[in-house]
């Protein structure tokens, strides 16, 4: 990727750090402002991204890659911390409450008001800032025209870090323990002055672990279905650009923002992991500054920037390639629809048979399988950022712990873009079990790779808001959505359907090991079968991968991922070992230092669902000369028959010595999970 120096701008920019911005109640949000320096008697478009990831140290470094690339372009780009985040006021009790989405609807009519604000002011930002973004755009503030959402949900039950399927993932506990240290931070006392320290300890006074909360709410229910925008498409009146990467958590949003919205929008999905596209990895890595541009000239500038006359979709098709756990790239093509849904991509249906998929039916075996714990430590993460070992491994191992249905070698190339359904027709032997499903392709030398998957809680095969158990014994019909994938498939390749009822460290185990018995002659898979489209082939290429020039930093401990599993063969214990470090980083303008680290520990013991546990601990430090704060973190989760186990603790210190330390321990009743 090629940095941009900020003179070689179109527009000669300034920063401006920190800005108060004054909410109705009182309370003030933190920002950093870059804008042209001309703005004050040129007044331009704002673009603003709101979230609670600290823009004086942890997302600085990142910040100053394209905040000025915007500014350059001749926008006002606004980074704003959350209430109760980084140094603005206030206490994080929760992700997207009505407050916080209430703020950002009150920092745009602050922003459109500036005297160097034209008036018009866009939304954008990845993951949490891109949730903000659809969200803020459902209460339409006046002067919001238009966003960006990347690598975010329409729907925080059925498709977030919290609950897939109405199955119980194990990255809820994981993600709440992350949030859970990031709470204990305190504001910079350069910024917010000598009332740092009252700040701070509020705020861990009221750091309750979020976990607690969210594993209290198991079904649909209004906790989830606030903030979730499919609830009411039609609340959206802005324009809508939805950005993502298959091999992110988040990519099936973006067909059903685009089938689900009546206003302008587009859709882009890339190879990518957790990224924006311009750090794209899996890559290619593309010029998403340059596109989000177009976008914002569109929007907010009312320029012919060409954006609007393109196809609705523009999407990655991956050619097959082996399993591994990493990639730095990841070959394919860019194709395109014109719209989404489209007519043109009809449903393929192959019929389960006795452990083949056929295009018609041939038997009504009924086949039954009790699969063991340790099924799905081939997984990888529920949601990759490609810089590490996370993806899925070869399945040759899970495929032979489960239920496994096989086309013949296909004759033709087949391309799938969109979303395969599997229909089963089952019968357990408890009344709480779940299923996972995967869709892999496998290769002539039997090396097995995943495509996608999905998950069903079978108490929710009616119904996430009002589950129901299974009767044991009783046969019935099930649906299970996999994830949207976009995939070319080549001759001589055999498609395979493997299911289990156990998914592990992804889902918590049911509460007793599960006897499934799948009858293959009554149960299907539909695919998203995709004719080829000539246009495809005089698509525009993206330009190359930029941004602007970061600001002066100093890494001192690199960022990194690993992840590692352990076998106990005399206990049959399975550990799955994750550490992601976060680096050690100093910032030359704020004069600051930051650092962070976690482990994650997941294991499960064969034949014992009960024996699942999972362990998260958190280590964050900032320094300043003599001020050095730090705060650890540790929660831990375990299953009884009947509840959920969690023990939490937060200890922080002040120039070494401990100044704060709580413990939680909480039993949470499952529920249908």
């Amino acid at each position: 990727m090629n940095e941009i120096a900020w003179d070689a701008f179109p527009n000669a920019i300034e920063k401006h750090d920190p800005v108060w911005i004054e909410m109705p109640d009182g309370a003030r949000l933190a920002a950093t402002i870059w804008r042209p320096k001309d703005s004050d008697s040129r007044p331009v478009p704002a673009i603003l991204e709101y979230v609670p990831y600290r823009r004086h140290d942890f997302t600085a470094l990142g910040d100053s890659r394209h905040h000025p690339w915007f500014a350059g372009q001749g926008y006002a780009s606004v980074r704003v911390d959350c209430r109760g985040s980084g140094d603005s006021d206030g206490i994080m009790y929760d992700e997207y409450l009505a407050r916080e989405l209430q703020d950002g609807a009150d920092v745009i009519a602050w922003l459109a008001k500036q005297p160097w604000c034209s008036g018009s002011v866009g939304m954008m930002g990845i993951s949490w800032g891109g949730f903000n973004a659809l969200q803020v755009a459902a209460l339409n503030p006046p002067a919001l025209k238009a966003i960006i959402t990347c690598c975010s949900t329409d729907d925080r039950y059925a498709d977030d870090i919290h609950y897939m399927g109405g199955c119980h993932i194990t990255e809820q506990l994981n993600w709440a323990s992350t949030m859970f240290g990031f709470n204990s931070r305190p504001p910079d006392p350069a910024v917010v002055g000598e009332r740092w320290r009252d700040m701070w300890i509020e705020r861990l006074e009221k750091n309750a672990p979020w976990i607690l909360e969210w594993t209290s709410h198991q079904r649909r229910d209004a906790h989830w279905t606030h903030g979730s925008v499919c609830e009411d498409f039609a609340a959206i009146r802005c324009a809508v650009y939805a950005v993502g990467g298959w091999s992110d958590g988040y990519s099936n949003a973006i067909p059903r923002l685009l089938a689900g919205l009546s206003v302008p929008r587009k859709g882009l999905i890339g190879p990518w992991g957790h990224n924006y596209p311009w750090n794209g990895r899996p890559g290619p890595a593309i010029g998403g500054l340059q596109d989000f541009t177009r976008w914002w000239d569109h929007w907010l500038k009312d320029e012919d920037s060409g954006m609007m006359d393109e196809p609705m979709l523009r999407a990655w098709l991956h050619d097959l390639t082996p399993p591994a756990p990493q990639y730095a790239e990841l070959p394919g093509r860019w194709v395109a629809e014109e719209t989404w849904p489209t007519a043109r991509i009809a449903p393929q249906t192959y019929v389960l048979g006795d452990r083949i998929l056929a295009r018609q039916a041939t038997t009504d075996a009924a086949l039954t399988t009790v699969s063991p714990q340790t099924v799905g430590m081939g997984q990888g993460e529920w949601c990759p950022y490609g810089h590490a070992a996370e993806h899925p491994a070869d399945q040759r191992a899970e495929d032979g712990q489960s239920l496994t249905f096989d086309t013949p070698p296909l004759e033709a190339d087949m391309a799938l873009l969109g979303q395969p359904v599997v229909t089963l027709d089952l019968s357990v032997d408890r009344p709480q079990a779940f299923v996972s499903v995967r869709l892999n392709a496998v290769f002539p030398d039997g090396v097995s790779r995943r495509l996608t998957y999905g998950l069903l809680n079978l108490s929710h095969r009616k119904s996430h808001a009002a589950p129901e158990p299974m009767t044991p014994g009783r046969r019935e019909s099930v649906q299970v959505r996999l994830n949207d994938l976009g995939q070319m498939i080549p001759a001589g390749t055999r498609l395979r359907v493997a299911i289990s009822t156990s998914h592990w460290p992804l889902v918590w185990p049911s509460p007793e090991p599960v006897r499934l018995t799948v009858h293959a002659g009554t149960s299907s898979l539909a695919l998203p079968v995709r004719p080829p489209r000539p246009e495809d082939e005089d698509l525009a290429e993206f330009a190359p991968a930029v941004y602007a020039a970061p600001m002066s930093h100093r890494q001192d401990r690199p960022y990194s991922r690993s992840r590692m599993v352990h076998h106990d063969v005399e206990t049959g214990q399975i550990v799955v070992e994750a550490i992601k470090d976060r680096g050690r980083i100093y910032l030359s303008e704020p004069d600051i230092l930051y650092e962070g680290a976690g482990r994650e520990r997941y294991a499960v013991t064969e034949g014992d669902p009960l024996s699942a546990e999972a362990e998260i601990t958190y280590s964050l430090g900032l320094q300043r000369g003599d001020w050095r704060i730090r705060s650890e973190t540790h929660t831990h989760m375990t299953v009884t028959q009947t509840d959920y186990v969690i023990t939490a603790r937060l200890d922080a210190y002040e120039g070494g010595h401990r100044v704060w330390a709580r413990t939680w321990h909480v039993r949470v009743p499952r529920d249908h999970s």
